[in-house]
């Protein structure tokens, strides 16, 4: 093996970031090749060798170099940036041009990027290695100059394969690329996966030029953009497979649309007087400003040497450590998921080596543990705050609300223990340069209207929380608000601008607007205890979805007719065994005692896929979605299940409990569960056994429900699992969101299926997000659901809905409605038709006073 190797240095400054933790599975899954990338701390991106120029993206966010040695390196700025054409970026170099290692290839805006792109994050990628290896890369996490060594390549000598396949099959296909943002990186790189894993030659024809789907470059200089006119031509045994998969991505948007419009930066025009910021959390407010500041405790500077304060700092960290832990797992049981993931990252952050090695230092230096750990956590701030990433710069808070919990341990001043914000006047429209979530939380119990930080992002932990406290909030607004401190404003965080000098007229509207949302939300409220009967008089249960006894009590305060899911895994997470038989029982009974005699639905547990039991070994599988779940868990897991059983049964009384078994796939697993449960209850001595039933959530037991309703006692649908399995299509991941679509014909039609299968044999619930969905919860009760079941918090507004629907106008279109062919023709079809049922002149029945 020969011991020539290639140096590709740093095209810009930034922090390291192995290529695997890009946030883009074309890169992080090496669809590409081999690489590593940078979260940026310049403005310019420079060649990481000497070569020859052989791509240029149209968009001029992408750059891909050829060296002497044959290799050909992508630099890519950003992720998504291809959607941006060019804002904010500046070409420096031309197609063909020679550059040097160094040379600049582009000069770029990296706020505005920040603001649209999905991330900063740089990857570079080793596209064609031609015989050269990976040897070396630098350290991930380190901050590294432009023109450092990042990447070491090595001669490996190895003789590159013929990819020219045995077989003389040929296809031909032609298309009009449907890729709203052309052929880039993403696509090409999912173009060469596909030849790769059909072991064919695929060779691309547009624009006048072609090229093979091996060389990446190659592909983005075709130069093909939405509308281009395409031909394929694949060689070798796996043709025509090949062409179908590649066929299907040319003509498939991307599904840019799946980001929430709620996250998406969002900079609305303005007028005199107006301020933009990004929502954070959208909503409408109106009061006086109030400047926020935060405090950090006061803290001794002086320390007595890193002998005897390392430990004090290390049993400093240990104890917050456990605060947090503790307060994650009540988060988690209680079901709130936002807080419990903002624990989870404040718990890695302390447990991140590189700051505690920083505070050491600082230790050394001679400084006491709280200054050590204060200053160890500024420099690391700064770092993310001019990092140019609107992420990590989101981070920040979480950075400061861990500082000033280690400091506490070591305050001198008591009084700095009672408060993490000063006063603030009810009502308030706050300003504030950032706000930790822990700070965010203690100003909510002073009932701001409204909240505008000159730092923050839309994905910061604390976006996460305004948006779960329903409390409108601009982010990133920047130094415009820092000379701000009193007046009344008008927070209009739907529209993404700060009004700090409204007139009399726009108050007085504003006023209106919220009484009119108030008064509504007060209506449907005081009626939210009475049942909801549609116009035409069908009698439509609203249940409550819940996580615990504590949600529990909420849904039956909100007016829920009962609980249709108990999610019980939350019993089960963030645990090192499982719950013993005693704790779970007492979960389900106070659960069974907050709902009075109302109806309470346990799903038995249900993990796998996105959620994992440390103590739980199960086999390891391609796809966890499609493994060990439902009943195959209680087989594979009899122990586990059995205990859950026994705590089920041991409700009083059991005639008010359902048990409901997910992912079930036909009538002899549930019949295999009823068996158990006969079995167990007869062990127990129970004369009394609750009713028992199956979750619709694949496409075989929608198919089946009409054997599956003779054995069941009620049937519930997860619309989320059966969108994904019935589509294939992954409910994680963000590029599918916009197609995975209950609302899909082919998803209303399994739907269609399992309720008549059922034949009114026994009653049909909906307990996935489309039962509040305002288009698609009308649409499900006029197709003949008898219970919608949603969050705690929509069941008054559920209800109302249901009260003024005419479910005949929908039902009357159902049939043209299943045959249209997507499921955007059917948001446009269906929308016009829920207005109508709503809007009906029928008379609905009279709710009793």
């Amino acid at each position: 093996m020969s011991s020539s190797t290639i140096t590709l240095v740093a095209p810009l400054k930034g922090i390291v970031v192995p290529l695997a933790e890009v946030p883009d599975p074309v890169f992080s899954e090496g669809a590409l090749g081999d690489g590593i990338a940078l979260d940026p701390l310049s403005d310019c991106l420079c060649a990481p060798c000497h070569g020859e120029v052989i791509q240029c993206a149209r968009t001029q966010h992408a750059f891909t170099l050829r060296h002497a040695s044959g290799i050909e390196v992508l630099v890519h700025l950003g992720l998504d940036t291809v959607a941006l054409a060019g804002q904010g970026i500046e070409a420096l170099v031309k197609l063909g041009q020679q550059v040097e290692a160094g040379q600049p290839l582009c000069r770029f805006d990296p706020d505005k990027l920040a603001r649209e792109a999905t991330s900063l994050i740089t990857p570079m990628v080793v596209l064609d290695s031609a015989g050269w290896c990976l040897e070396g890369q630098a350290e991930p996490g380190v901050v590294i100059a432009q023109g450092e060594p990042l990447l070491t390549l090595s001669d490996t000598q190895v003789e590159a394969s013929s990819a020219t396949p045995v077989s003389g099959t040929r296809k031909e296909g032609r298309l009009t690329l449907a890729l709203e943002t052309g052929l880039h990186a993403r696509p090409a790189a999912r173009l060469r996966s596909i030849a790769k894993e059909h072991g064919v030659t695929l060779v691309v024809y547009g624009e006048g030029r072609s090229s093979s789907a091996n060389s990446v470059s190659g592909l983005m200089n075709l130069g093909l953009v939405c509308g281009s006119e395409v031909t394929l031509v694949v060689d070798g045994d796996g043709a025509e497979q090949a062409l179908t998969k590649a066929m299907a991505l040319l003509t498939t948007a991307e599904g840019h649309a799946a980001i929430p419009k709620s996250l998406a930066p969002l900079v609305a025009e303005l007028g005199e007087g107006e301020l933009a910021g990004l929502v954070a959390s959208p909503g409408l407010a109106s009061g006086p400003l109030a400047r926020l500041s935060m405090r950090l405790p006061q803290v001794p500077e002086k320390g007595q040497g890193v002998d005897v304060e390392k430990p004090r700092l290390m049993a400093a960290l240990e104890k917050v450590g456990g605060q947090l832990e503790a307060a994650r797992h009540a988060a988690e049981v209680a079901g709130k998921k936002a807080e419990a993931e903002v624990f989870d990252a404040h718990l890695a952050l302390l447990d991140d080596p590189g700051l505690i090695a920083v505070s050491v230092g600082r230790l050394e230096q001679g400084l006491s543990p709280g200054q050590a750990w204060r200053e160890a956590l500024d420099e690391e701030a700064e770092k993310l705050r001019t990092s140019g990433n609107e992420i990590l710069a989101g981070r920040v808070a979480d950075l400061q609300d861990l500082q000033r919990h280690v400091m506490m341990e070591f305050c001198t001043n008591l009084e700095d223990a009672e408060s993490l914000v000063g006063s603030i006047p009810q009502g308030a429209i706050v300003l504030a340069q950032d706000l930790t979530p822990s700070a965010f939380v203690e100003l909510c119990e002073q009932n701001p209207a409204g909240l505008c930080l000159e730092a923050g992002g839309v994905t910061s932990h604390l976006a996460i929380l305004a948006r779960a406290r329903e409390l409108p909030c601009l982010v990133a607004m920047g130094d415009a608000i820092s000379h701000l401190c009193e007046g009344v404003a008008v927070l209009d965080a739907d529209s993404g601008k700060l009004e700090t000098t409204p007139d009399h007229e726009r108050l007085e509207q504003v006023g209106k607007t919220l009484a009119s949302r108030r008064a509504q939300a007060e209506a449907e409220r005081a009626k939210a205890h009475h049942e909801a009967v549609t116009c035409d008089g069908r009698v439509v249960e609203v249940a409550a979805n819940i996580g615990s006894s504590e949600e529990a009590r909420q849904a039956h305060a909100n007016g829920a007719d009962g609980v249709g899911l108990m999610r019980s895994e939350f019993l089960f997470l963030g645990r090192d065994q499982a719950p013993r038989e005693a704790q779970q029982l007492a979960e389900y009974q106070a659960t069974i005692d907050a709902l009075g005699a109302k109806p309470l639905v346990i799903r038995t547990l249900d993990i796998g896929a996105d959620k994992q039991l440390s103590y739980v070994s199960l086999p390891s599988a391609p796809n966890p979605a499609m493994g060990i779940r439902g009943t195959r868990l209680w087989q594979s897991n009899p122990e586990l299940l059995d205990t859950q059983l026994r705590a089920l049964l041991g409700v009083k009384p059991l005639r008010h409990l359902r048990i409901m078994v997910p992912m079930i796939s036909d009538v002899s697993e549930l019949e295999w569960v009823r068996e158990r449960m006969e079995v167990t209850a007869a062990e127990m001595h129970l004369t009394e056994l609750p009713l028992l039933g199956a979750m619709i959530e694949v496409p075989s037991a929608a198919l089946c429900a009409g054997s599956l309703s003779r054995a069941a006692d009620f049937l519930s649908i997860g619309t989320n699992d059966l969108t994904q399995y019935g589509l294939a299509m992954d409910r994680e991941d963000p590029l599918l969101a916009a197609r995975a679509d209950v609302l899909h014909p082919g998803i209303l039609r399994l739907i269609q299926a399992a309720l008549q299968g059922t034949a009114g044999r026994c009653p049909v619930a909906v307990c996935g997000a489309a039962a509040g969905d305002p288009l698609a919860g009308p649409l499900l009760v006029a197709m003949g659901v008898d219970e919608l079941s949603v969050e705690p918090s929509r069941i008054a507004a559920v209800k109302a809905r249901v009260r003024r629907l005419d479910s005949r106008i929908i039902a009357s279109e159902l049939e043209r409605l299943l045959a249209l062919p997507d499921a955007a023709a059917v948001r446009h079809e269906l929308a016009p038709l829920v207005d109508a049922a709503l809007n009906s002149e029928v008379t609905p029945e009279r709710i009793p006073s």
